[in-house]
C-alpha cells in the first residue's frame, strides 16, 4: 500500500477570488496547472472580483 502523504506537504495555490489558499486534490491531478479557482463559487464569482 502506498504511503499517504501529509497535507502539508501538498501544492497549494491562492485563489485569486478569495485570497485564501488552497491545497491539490486528487480529482484535479490530471488538471493541476488548470486549476485556478479554489471551488465552484468562486469561479462563478470571478467577474466580480476583477472589477
Amino acid at each position: 500500500m502506498a504511503k499517504q502523504r501529509s497535507k502539508s506537504d501538498l501544492p497549494t495555490k491562492i485563489c485569486p477570488v478569495c485570497e485564501r489558499p488552497f491545497a491539490w486534490r486528487k480529482k484535479w491531478a490530471d488538471c493541476w496547472d488548470d486549476v485556478k479557482y479554489c471551488s465552484e463559487r468562486c469561479r462563478r464569482r470571478r467577474t466580480q472580483a476583477s472589477s
